[in-house]
């Protein structure tokens, strides 16, 4: 399977693979590339409608001369902690936003949440990320107060009154709670439509069948976040006394 960058020629593969309705998965067998490769270069260069070869090139070519600066007084970049391959590292981040982006996320929050997610931390403060993401902190503050209505990051003071902003378990099951709440709330709302409309009706008995489907859905989604925590927390708790009695 050929490594490295896509070239131009690849390029013009992906846009006449889309141009013929292809999947990814397709195009991708067709290049001998991964599926992700070919939809991560899809999706971070105007997406399945507006791809053009020439213009993705381009902008690739232009990303990584940003990513090249020299290095002031001669000193060698650092290296990547715990030995990682940063080349792999900086690959799989463009993945996970990409994915990100495909469950509606905006492109910066996206960036903003991958970066807390792969920090070994998992507490970052907006100068760092702003440093890190080369953007504005009032960019980093619209993300992470979108990301903070959706209960996937929380807020914290250090003893210098600096704001950390932390993922981690317990934001994760919070997170999925809200979930479960926002579909019991659609839930409401749609048998609520359905008595308005009046029982009986197509309409009624659509929305009634919704809100029905909503109820399972938010109930086991709510289980589901109470069992894994039990589980994991009660995983971590017998972890760590096998440890300490070492």
């Amino acid at each position: 399977m050929p490594g490295g960058r896509l070239t131009q020629q690849e390029r013009q593969h992906i846009a006449l693979g889309l141009a013929d309705c292809l999947a990814y998965a397709e195009i991708a067998r067709r290049l001998d590339r991964p599926t992700s490769t070919v939809t991560r270069e899809v999706m971070r260069n105007g997406g399945p409608t507006a791809y053009r070869s020439d213009l993705a090139h381009r902008a690739t070519e232009r990303r990584a001369h940003r990513r090249r600066p020299a290095a002031p007084g001669g000193s060698e970049a650092p290296s990547e902690a715990h030995g990682r391959d940063a080349e792999a590292v900086r690959e799989y981040e463009e993945l996970l936003t990409t994915v990100f982006m495909q469950s509606g996320l905006p492109k910066m929050t996206a960036r903003v949440l991958v970066c807390l997610y792969t920090t070994d931390a998992g507490s970052l403060t907006a100068s760092v990320l702003a440093q890190r993401l080369q953007v504005s902190p009032a960019s980093i503050s619209k993300a992470i107060t979108f990301l903070e209505s959706q209960g996937l990051v929380r807020r914290e003071r250090d003893d210098r009154r600096r704001e950390h902003y932390i993922v981690d378990d317990d934001v994760m099951y919070q997170s999925t709670m809200a979930s479960a709440r926002a579909t019991a709330h659609l839930s409401e709302t749609a048998r609520q439509g359905a008595g308005i409309l009046g029982p009986g009706t197509p309409a009624a008995t659509r929305l009634d069948n919704i809100a029905r489907f909503l109820d399972f859905i938010s109930e086991s989604i709510a289980r589901a976040a109470d069992r894994a925590r039990d589980i994991l927390h009660t995983k971590l708790e017998m972890t760590s006394q096998l440890e300490s009695s070492r």
